[in-house]
């Protein structure tokens, strides 16, 4: 008998899709421990579960896995033929169908007028406190992209109006944003992105309690604290719209002391996806206001699953002793926040559970 960690090492299928799929009816496993619900599943029940991940990784519906895995052993694989035949065609139209509406999305692209070119055009005299400028940095870093797919997110976006700095950094799983205050600066609203190398360099600097200078020549930043100075050409592309996806007002609000919570993420259950995924951690918001760490068969509907990972480079960002936790359904984005400064916060974007 193989107990249902082996079967997902095996099978290319993680626990917790094993999981699904025995309350669907489509794996079942050969014996369930009465006493601990812990599963078992007989050896010739591999096949079927690494035919299952293929039909799963091929996005299959449900209903029709159901009906490949009772033709598959058949005599008879003609159902199991159209199938297959009949799913791939789909894929394909789909296929064909999205190549359709990016083609159109380009098209509007192409005549779209780019208004972000302005923002990155003027020239920017400014002064900022080091500590906050330093504290801005160390409240976004973590969560700036290594994508090469995408180099417009692989850096820091400084996003200058009236007398604020936002800091934000985002790799599309998570997004943080600081604001630190400046001086000198009376101009309109100009925003550059400086390369993840060039905001590391610019950090190292401000190390005293003194005014830093920020300037802005074109494509060209440059930031002095006392005597040195880190300067480099910006990222010349445009940057997403952070604002629109700021957090609506909403959701259930709590203060996590982060020491404790930290441990309870750190030592309490974890879910395991497929092989190479990352580890979550399932969060609910317990009677009394507490965020409680979800052990893995808990099927509470108002559970919140987050990279763990994601989750603890954020509360390290956040450098105080308590947060805020913002969490919302399932489907919406965990917002961290300071108590003191809710406009420093970092947003995760929930992962979806099988089950």
């Amino acid at each position: 008998m193989r107990s249902i960690g082996e079967m997902a090492r095996d099978s290319g299928l993680g626990v917790s899709a094993l999981r699904f799929y025995d309350r669907a009816g489509v794996l079942v496993p050969a014996w369930v421990d009465p006493v601990s619900g812990y599963r078992w599943y007989e050896p010739g029940q591999l096949e079927e579960a690494r035919l299952l991940a293929r039909l799963r990784r091929a996005s299959m519906p449900l209903a029709d896995i159901r009906l490949v895995l009772a033709g598959w052993s058949g005599p008879d694989t003609d159902l199991v033929r159209k199938l297959l035949t009949a799913h791939l065609r789909r894929l394909e139209q789909g296929l064909s169908g999205a190549r359709a509406e990016f083609s159109a999305l380009r098209a509007l692209l192409d005549h779209r007028e780019n208004v972000m070119t302005s923002l990155r055009t003027a020239s920017v005299r400014l002064s900022v406190a080091a500590p906050a400028l330093a504290a801005a940095l160390d409240a976004v870093r973590f969560a700036a992209s290594t994508d090469p797919e995408l180099p417009m997110l692989g850096g820091v976006l400084f996003d200058i109006e009236g007398e604020s700095l936002h800091a934000v950094a985002t790799d599309r799983y998570r997004m943080a944003v600081a604001r630190a205050a400046v001086t000198g600066y009376e101009g309109g609203r100009v925003q550059v992105i400086v390369p993840t190398p060039l905001a590391d360099a610019m950090r190292a600097l401000l190390d005293g309690e003194g005014p830093a200078r920020l300037s802005l020549d074109g494509d060209r930043v440059t930031l002095e604290a006392g005597d040195r100075q880190a300067a480099g050409r910006c990222l010349d592309h445009d940057f997403p719209d952070y604002r629109r996806l700021l957090p609506r007002p909403g959701g259930r609000r709590t203060v996590v002391e982060v020491a404790a919570f930290r441990q309870a993420l750190e030592t309490g259950p974890v879910r395991s996806g497929e092989p190479g995924a990352p580890d979550l951690s399932v969060l609910r918001v317990a009677d009394g206001g507490a965020v409680a760490v979800c052990a893995d068969a808990d099927d509470d509907s108002d559970r919140v699953a987050v990279n763990r990972e994601f989750l603890l480079a954020a509360l390290a960002a956040g450098a105080r002793d308590r947060l805020v936790l913002e969490l919302g359904a399932p489907t919406a984005p965990i917002t961290i926040r300071r108590p003191e400064d809710e406009g420093t916060l970092s947003l995760l974007m929930p992962v979806r559970l099988e089950s």
